[in-house]
C-alpha cells in the first residue's frame, strides 16, 4: 500500500511553521534545536552585497551561524509576507524578517532582511540547508523604522 503523500499546500504550511520553529529556537538560543534541524553544510549568507556584483557582509557556516544561536544574539526574529514554492521534497522560501540585535549601537538595534532559504525533507523531518539575504540588512532605532523596509 503507497503512503499518502502530502498536497502541495499542506506541504508549504508544514516549511512555513517549520520555519518559524527554527526562528523561534534561534531567539530562545536553543542550539540543539538548530543544529538538529540544520545541514551539516548549511550555510547562511548575511547582506546583499552579493546581489550587485559585491561580497556579502559574512557568510556563516553551520557552526559560526550556531555561535550566534548559542549567544543568543537576537532579541526577535519575526517572519513576515514568506511565500513557499515546493518541489517534492525540496522547499524554497523567500520574505522577510524583522529582528532586534543585542547591540550597542541604538541606530542598529532593529533591522529587516529579505531572504531566501532552501529546506529539503530527509528521512520525514524538515532541514534547513541554506539562507540567502536579498535585500538588507535595513538598519533602524525601533521596529516602526524597520518595519516596511
Amino acid at each position: 500500500m503507497a503512503s499518502k503523500s502530502v498536497v502541495p499546500a499542506e506541504a508549504a504550511a508544514e516549511v512555513l511553521a517549520f520555519e518559524r520553529a527554527v526562528e523561534a529556537a534561534v531567539v530562545r538560543g536553543d542550539v540543539d534545536y538548530v543544529e538538529r534541524f540544520s545541514a551539516p553544510d548549511l550555510t547562511f549568507t548575511h547582506g546583499d552585497g552579493w546581489t550587485s556584483g559585491g561580497k556579502p557582509l559574512i557568510v556563516d557556516e553551520r557552526e559560526a551561524f550556531l555561535k550566534r544561536v548559542r549567544n543568543k544574539q537576537y532579541n526577535v526574529r519575526d517572519l513576515d509576507s514568506v511565500n513557499v514554492e515546493m518541489h517534492g521534497d525540496i522547499a524554497i522560501t523567500y520574505g522577510r524578517y524583522v529582528a532586534q540585535n543585542r547591540t550597542e549601537n541604538p541606530n542598529q538595534s532593529w533591522f529587516s532582511v529579505w531572504f531566501e532559504r532552501v529546506y529539503a525533507k530527509r528521512n520525514g523531518q524538515w532541514l534547513y540547508l541554506s539562507h540567502r539575504t536579498v535585500h538588507g540588512p535595513t538598519y533602524g532605532p525601533d521596529r516602526s523604522s524597520v518595519s516596511d523596509k
